[in-house]
């Protein structure tokens, strides 16, 4: 069984407290903690929006919200009238002075606790809403600033907003958030490669002959056309979630397990990665955008209708694969492989770590193919780690090879609930633990590899190539892998 560590008194201060984040993941995770009593018996939650509510109004909508997002089972009525009784409301506007006055008369009934401001709305509020944190005299010596993904659209846009925020919070009060890092399955990496001496000898471009990483989704737009089409797969997916598993996989070992110490790899990673630009981004990369087709068993529009009639013709990518490379001594040789995209047949992420195979062969034709060892690291969904192995096939007969995984699946493994990423992180920030946050020269560096691949794909006017809803995105995402010899690995591979 888990450990559970109640925490500090606290309170968690939701602006966006009425948006699809804050409904969705934010309060479903903060109910799962206090179900599992980890909250202290003061912990407030105060939602924070324009939208004209009261406390008792707000409470049956985040009882809404929480019963939409979670399996009945995971409901208990007790628990579900505790968290509630947490709950605040208050009416104030990140862009003006409106409702703020009330908004410290609540936060000065407890200035001694952990205040934590969440800020779950667009990138371009961050700087007025800490302005007027500050102005409003609401900073105290424990408070921290949760900055939600994206964070801009670009190095310019990033910076500007990193700026304006650090003007009223020092970086080591900001957390920066990613949810992938907070995934189970992407900590135990850290623990796979640094607590075990069976895999870091082995972890280099001697060993390893490549690696993917996978991130596909089922959905299409749903919620998000807007945000979508002004962002696209490249700024959505790969500028944060991927770059930072592909960090965890192919840092140096830190120091400790200090925040800073593995935040130093991390950004030693991305300033080491090749850069993409100009003609070489038609070689190394491949951006598509789903048709109509079939998902889950149902017929589903393309992207284009989904954007509605009247929309201008659009060259937002819903696909992107690149091949990447890391210029150092560690991994020089060894590609990284890249893809993301929506309309796939599966929603699955993971990273595949495929090594090279044995230098020969003691074994006769007849007992099958030698199969390169794999490491399979699934995020979602099922997490957990699989390590492909040749072993002797049962049976009388002679020598016969078979390819079998060693499965940890972590349910079955720990056979308890998977807490969701939210949950983790969350209570971090409570805990003041930076560990599993961006730090600002990191989202930096992501953009200054990421800009020069937008800026080519401007410049080469090859526009995006169509894939089918259902399919594994364009052609041209597979001939990207198999002309260096190698393949998209599926479950059953």
């Amino acid at each position: 069984m888990a450990r559970i560590i109640v925490v500090d008194p606290f309170d968690y201060v939701v602006f966006g407290g009425t948006g699809d984040l804050a409904r969705r993941k934010l309060f479903p995770a903060l109910y799962h903690r206090d179900f599992d009593n980890q909250l202290p018996e003061t912990a407030r939650i105060i939602g924070v929006a324009r939208r004209d509510e009261t406390t008792e109004s707000y409470r049956a909508d985040v009882e809404d919200a929480i019963r939409a997002s979670l399996p009945e089972g995971d409901i208990d009525g007790e628990a579900l009238g505790r968290f509630l009784s947490r709950v605040v409301y208050v009416r104030a506007d990140g862009t003006s002075d409106d409702g703020w006055d009330e908004l410290s008369r609540v936060l000065d009934e407890r200035r001694e606790c952990i205040r934590v401001f969440y800020l779950a709305t667009a990138s371009n509020l961050f700087g007025p809403i800490c302005h007027r944190i500050k102005s409003h005299g609401l900073i105290t010596d424990k408070t921290r600033l949760v900055l939600e993904k994206p964070i801009g659209h670009d190095l310019e846009s990033s910076r500007a907003i990193n700026e304006a925020v650090g003007q009223d919070f020092p970086e080591d009060r900001i957390y920066r958030i990613d949810h992938y890092l907070g995934k189970e399955t992407v900590q135990n990496l850290m623990a796979l490669r640094f607590a075990n001496v069976l895999f870091e000898p082995l972890w280099n471009a001697a060993h390893i002959d490549h690696v993917q990483i996978t991130v596909a989704e089922t959905l299409g737009l749903a919620e998000r056309a807007r945000y979508y089409d002004q962002a696209g797969a490249l700024r959505d997916m790969v500028q944060n979630h991927m770059l930072q598993m592909l960090c965890l996989v192919a840092m140096e070992p830190p120091t400790c397990i200090w925040a800073d110490a593995v935040r130093d790899e991390k950004l030693k990673v991305l300033r080491a990665l090749k850069p993409i630009a100009g003609r070489a981004a038609s070689n190394v990369t491949v951006r598509g955008q789903y048709r109509a087709g079939a998902a889950d068993g149902h017929a589903v529009p393309g992207y284009q209708q989904e954007l509605g009639p009247g929309t201008p013709t659009s060259q937002t990518e819903t696909f992107v694969a690149l091949k990447l490379e890391i210029d150092n001594w560690r991994w020089a040789g060894t590609p990284f492989y890249l893809r993301t995209g929506k309309r796939l047949p599966s929603r699955v992420s993971e990273i595949v770590v495929t090594f090279r195979p044995i230098p020969h062969s003691i074994f006769s034709r007849d007992a099958g193919p030698v199969v390169p060892n794999r490491l399979v690291i699934r995020l979602q969904p099922d997490e957990g780690i699989k390590l492909w192995l040749m072993i002797k096939d049962r049976g009388p007969g002679g020598m016969r090879l078979r390819n079998v995984p060693l499965d940890m699946t972590f349910r079955e493994a720990f056979g308890q609930r998977n807490p969701d990423a939210y949950e983790r992180l969350l209570l971090d920030v409570v805990r003041g633990n930076q560990t599993l946050f961006m730090r600002r020269d990191e989202v930096e560096a992501a953009w200054r590899w990421i800009d020069p691949i937008l800026e080519a794909w401007d410049a080469n006017k090859e526009g995006v190539k169509p894939y089918t809803a259902g399919s594994w995105g364009p052609s041209a995402s597979i001939a990207l892998i198999e002309r260096d010899g190698r393949t998209w690995y599926e479950e059953d591979s």
